[in-house]
């Protein structure tokens, strides 16, 4: 097939493009809406937020343009390129002399300021896809799946370094991506029982049981272990009488300890698991040498892991997390209670949202947004302004335009032709997906304040030119993929 430059505009996908000019249009009214006064409205005025947000619009589009009309093998040649280039920028940004609002994530040139770790993203789902995309490249060898994790855990890391904890939580979206190329779904249960093991543990770790000797919190984590310990052997070892050790014996030995605790001598039950948790390592192990089948070592190192993370989880949440981030946690699990400390922001969006109703109080009309009660509501938060000025018409969608650009995303990930284009495309959409959950996860107060941004919404030069670069580099690979 004969391709030329020219029939780029016939091969593009319009469809996404507009939804991506709906939404951008969509933020921009927002943003005006969270950031107008009483008084004139002037949105044109370059030095307000509103007029600011219109001139990195600008700026978008024309970047937009620029990426539709390069070749769709100039990013593939150059990923690794575009990767190593911006992990020095991330490095060089640790050592950042310019600090705003506790992170120093960000490079200041005169009056622009931009934040490398939002295009870090798209050069990181670059790379992967160059990776991934090779033809001897495969998901079940243990060297390129080392490979594949160093690639994402690497600007995580440096972004983490540089304060910016929300925007490192975003690389887990690339797990997703991993998943659909073929990563076995043990990771990502092994993932959820992370989660679990952190938000069990830490809510209810002061919470003691009747004996007034065991932690809820220990002796949950440590019951739910055996128990999905027993469940992997089930799944993958196929050995139900192992199943029946486990549980009979395990079980059993808690339960009793259990029992006395409560009736005869108290003791801390937890120490009782843990040694049943070992014995349980050992029984696995002992099963591996008389087996030799390689199952049972995988969920012998789940079950170490398990142990291992826990006890790791309390000093990381203690010592690791900044206060704000502690706080945060415990007002998300109900262990706190702090309506005007780090809860205020949540409560204060679910005022905004909830004086909304059905119908909202109509464009520049939100009396929350007027008055600033609600911090940062032009940017992490600007959807509480979407809720109150829209209501819930309008908030739903929102919502629904973000839906339909995530499945015509999926859409056209599995058309294409390379795999470059699928992984690519995954990465994209994945991302879209981990931002547009959090964000109005937390400002309904469902998910901790990480401070992301709300693609397309959220006012800032870096997150918008982010994003336009994320989606166009991908609409420029798609309109190439029957070259």
């Amino acid at each position: 097939m004969v391709y030329t430059r020219d029939s780029i505009w016939k091969t593009v996908d319009w469809w996404t493009i507009g939804l991506y000019l709906i939404l951008v249009l969509c933020g921009w009214l927002s943003v005006c809406g969270a950031s107008y006064d009483y008084g004139e409205p002037n949105f044109f005025d370059f030095t307000t937020r509103a007029g600011k947000q219109l001139m990195w619009i600008g700026c978008s589009l024309g970047l937009g343009f620029v990426l539709l009309m390069l070749d769709a093998r100039f990013y593939d040649t150059y990923a690794y390129l575009f990767y190593g280039i911006l992990l020095l920028l991330l490095f060089g940004t640790i050592f950042n002399p310019h600090e705003i609002k506790g992170s120093r994530s960000w490079i200041v040139l005169g009056p622009v300021s931009l934040q490398p770790a939002e295009f870090a993203k798209f050069t990181t789902a670059l790379a992967l896809a160059k990776f991934m995309g090779e033809y001897t490249f495969s998901i079940e060898r243990t060297k390129h799946m080392l490979i594949c994790l160093g690639m994402i855990f690497v600007p995580m890391i440096l972004i983490i370094l540089q304060r910016e904890t929300g925007s490192a939580l975003v690389y887990f979206a690339f797990f997703l991506v991993l998943y659909r190329e073929g990563m076995t779904g043990s990771v990502l249960f092994a993932g959820v029982c992370a989660v679990i093991y952190f938000i069990v543990g830490i809510r209810f770790n002061a919470v003691m049981m009747p004996d007034e000797c065991t932690s809820w919190g220990a002796f949950s984590v440590f019951s739910l272990i055996i128990l999905f310990s027993a469940l992997l052997v089930k799944a993958y070892c196929r050995n139900q009488k192992a199943v029946n050790i486990i549980l009979l014996y395990g079980g059993g030995t808690v339960f009793l300890g259990l029992l006395f605790s409560l009736y005869v001598i108290p003791f801390d039950v937890a120490w009782l698991q843990g040694f049943v948790c070992v014995a349980l390592v050992g029984y696995l192990l002992y099963l591996f040498l008389r087996e030799r089948f390689a199952n049972y070592l995988y969920v012998m190192l789940f079950s170490i892991c398990s142990i291992g993370f826990f006890f790791s989880a309390d000093y990381v949440f203690n010592n690791v997390l900044e206060p704000h981030q502690q706080i945060r946690i415990e007002v998300l699990l109900g262990m706190e209670d702090d309506p005007t400390g780090a809860g205020y922001n949540v409560n204060q969006s679910k005022i905004a949202i909830g004086s909304g109703g059905f119908a909202g109080k109509g464009f520049l009309n939100g009396t929350q947004t007027k008055l600033k009660y609600v911090p940062e509501q032009d940017t992490d938060f600007i959807f509480c302004t979407v809720g109150e000025e829209q209501g819930f018409l309008g908030s739903s969608a929102v919502i629904l335009l973000f839906v339909i650009l995530i499945c015509r995303l999926i859409m056209l990930a599995e058309r294409q032709t390379s795999r470059f284009g699928r992984i690519y495309g995954y990465s994209v959409l994945s991302i879209f997906f981990f931002h547009l959950f959090v964000n109005i996860g937390m400002v309904l107060g469902l998910t901790p304040v990480i401070g992301i941004p709300l693609p397309f919404f959220s006012y800032g030069g870096s997150s918008l030119w982010g994003f336009t670069i994320l989606l166009f580099v991908f609409l420029r690979i798609d309109a190439a993929r029957e070259r």
